[in-house]
């Protein structure tokens, strides 16, 4: 039944626990004959670190989840945010098992690993879409030609002040007409699965990952209109720099950077690929909130034990 079946092991290299899950989900997954294919600089850490994972497929980054039919994520939010950058293009659903604080991407904890292997062997998980967007950024201000750069974002992108003594200035643009004018530190623009993360922080409402939207949070910004805003998930959004401005810093969860000049323009649209998240659990997403936020609901007497 396991024979062919490969899964891509990611994990924290930089945490102790990292390391130890890594050989016991290597050690696990090999018993049951699935192949484990890793990053070669990880295999390479961990033997450095005495453990050793024979056998193992060691892979350079390119294509290293094509044809996997997972890719494990040991790790926070920030190591799975890295491996969406693998999965995504090769359409593999990430399946991440927390070591870190929050880890609301997370689908289990440390000590659910055994259970959570049991699951990857027997396939017992369900795989659900999350949204994604394209970001494509002009140098020029205009969107005529082909873009400086373009990226792409899970969670957010987020365009910041390049200066931290002085405030961006930067219009907002909705479906091709200008809505307000902000003197700012930033604005982020996030999916649902980041409402949670960046746009949470910043004041900006907790959407659930079923609902079809695009968030816009302006960052300290010095206006009377500057409320957090919930968009439709086909409208396109702009961020332009104003030309007398500082230069800014667009970041795409937090890992993918592009320099702006003054007078630069970024457009965000949601993305034609997902990135697919395997679920464990099909618990109301209520439930999880409550669970990763420690959010006080003693005293709750709901509707009764059968639902009267």
């Amino acid at each position: 039944m396991t024979r062919g079946r490969s899964v891509l092991l990611l994990a924290h290299t930089g945490r102790p626990a990292a390391l130890r899950s890594a050989q016991l989900v290597h050690d696990s997954l090999t018993r049951e004959g699935l192949n484990v294919r890793m990053l070669k600089d990880e295999v390479e850490e961990l033997a450095q670190a005495g453990f050793e994972l024979t056998p193992v497929e060691a892979v350079e980054d390119d294509d290293a989840a094509r044809g996997v039919e997972l890719v494990m994520v040991l790790g926070g939010d920030g190591t799975l945010l890295r491996a969406a950058e693998l999965a995504r293009p090769a359409g593999a659903p990430l399946l991440g098992v927390n070591l870190g604080h929050v880890g609301f991407l997370a689908e289990a904890e440390r000590e659910d690993l055994g259970e959570t292997v049991r699951s990857v062997v027997e396939r017992d998980y369900a795989v659900e879409e999350r949204m994604t967007l394209d970001v494509a950024v002009f140098h020029n201000g205009r969107n005529e030609g082909t873009p400086s750069a373009r990226t792409w974002a899970l969670n957010d992108a987020t365009l910041e002040k390049g200066d931290a003594r002085r405030v961006l200035e930067t219009i907002l643009e909705i479906d091709g007409r200008p809505l307000s004018r902000w003197a700012c530190d930033g604005v982020v623009c996030a999916t649902p699965t980041g409402s949670t993360a960046h746009a949470f922080s910043a004041g900006g409402p907790v959407v659930w990952p079923d609902v079809d939207a695009l968030l816009v949070v302006p960052l300290s910004a010095h206006a009377l209109f500057a409320r957090p805003l919930v968009v439709g998930p086909h409208t396109s959004v702009a961020f332009e720099v104003l030309p007398e401005t500082v230069p800014g810093v667009l970041w795409c969860d937090g890992r993918r950077m592009v320099e702006l000049p003054a007078g630069a323009r970024i457009e965000i649209t949601r993305a034609d690929t997902p990135v697919r998240l395997a679920r464990l659990h099909r618990a109301p997403f209520t439930d999880r909130l409550v669970a990763k936020f420690g959010l006080p609901v003693a005293g709750w007497r709901g509707r009764g034990e059968h639902g009267r």
